[in-house]
């Protein structure tokens, strides 16, 4: 395992970062606590040292799920939760990016993870209805006060990420130094503004869903009803265009002798700035996900698995490569 520094700061987090959003029986197929246990060292062992979890995740099981694992372990591991979702649908204050909710939330994710601190505390999803003044002040009280150390946003749009940077950088408060969305071979999107945006300010990317929900797992591409067993989706509910997709990446994985789910992770790792997030059920899935860090995709396999995605920047970007001659004239040669 491999180490970046998370954004403009100088914390060290592994290339690979544990999701936990499967830590729990709540709500829908999960792990139990001894399987998460397993799964949380064979991360571990292989030098992984970064878990993201939510206070929402399985009820709030998957906050004290982990607070649990990490108990006489804490400070080797660098500990991301999120707030924003509600606590209490009853109460209208009970989610969103406000100061109130920040505060409450976070003094729930520090109870439930027994911790004095947050590592990385994100901003879920962008709440239309809070400025983003109130919510970046507040989080950076959160870190005057020792609660929290850095803090991120996931599932917001560019613009938004790039106003609050740059109140902070003008007003003095913590900056955001990452970022969280999905992405994947099938879905692509973030390569049209989130992820320029994200390298001009240096964020690291934590890209959830790095399998497109499953999708490039290798449960689908085949013909084979057993494979997709004790999954959501059956191949019926996935588009024509995303089985392409996975067919090719399983004719790469095939090539090189690893599994679907390796070569989509080896591809989604190799994007600059970009650290997968690994969500598990077992113990067998989080070490076949490990592994793809042997795998080094040439520039030749990465072009077929992107060809095989049919995707497009769109407007502006293609339009704006389009007319770079006609702006610049010879200097554009």
């Amino acid at each position: 395992m491999r180490y970046r520094t998370f954004g403009r700061t100088g914390l060290r987090v592994s290339e690979l970062v544990l999701g936990a959003m499967t830590f729990g029986e709540q709500g829908g197929v999960g792990a139990p606590l001894e399987e998460c246990r397993r799964i949380l060292d064979a991360y571990s062992d292989a030098g992984g040292n970064m878990v993201d979890t939510a206070i929402n995740y399985r009820g709030g099981a998957s906050e004290e799920i982990v607070g649990e694992l990490l108990e006489g372990r804490r400070d080797r591991f660098v500990l991301s939760t999120k707030y924003t979702v509600t606590r209490d649908a009853t109460d209208p204050n009970g989610g969103g990016n406000h100061r109130r909710n920040l505060r409450l939330s976070l003094e729930t994710s520090l109870r439930r993870l027994r911790t004095d601190h947050i590592d990385v505390y994100w901003v879920h999803i962008w709440d239309r209805h809070t400025p983003i003044e109130e919510t970046m002040r507040a989080l950076d009280d959160a870190v005057t006060a020792g609660k929290v150390l850095y803090i991120g946003i996931s599932d917001a749009p560019a613009w938004l990420v790039s106003r609050a940077n740059t109140l902070a950088e003008w007003r003095g408060w913590t900056p955001f130094a990452g970022l969280q969305i999905p992405y994947s071979l099938v879905n692509r999107d973030a390569e049209r503004e989130l992820l320029p945006m994200a390298d001009a300010f240096g964020l690291s990317v934590t890209a959830w869903s790095p399998l497109g929900g499953g999708v490039l797992s290798g449960k689908y591409d085949k013909d084979d009803r057993a494979n997709a067993q004790h999954t959501r989706l059956t191949r019926a509910d996935i588009s024509e265009h995303d089985l392409n997709i996975a067919r090719a990446v399983r004719e790469v994985a095939d090539e090189l002798g690893a599994t679907s789910a390796q070569v989509a992770l080896a591809w989604t790792r190799q994007r600059p700035g970009v650290l997968p997030m690994l969500g598990a059920r077992t113990e067998a899935q989080i070490l076949d996900n490990l592994r793809c860090t042997d795998i080094e995709l040439t520039p030749e396999l990465r072009e077929r698995l992107e060809a095989a995605t049919g995707f497009k920047p769109g407007f502006p970007t293609d339009f704006i490569a389009q007319t770079e001659q006609w702006v610049l004239g010879r200097a554009a040669l």
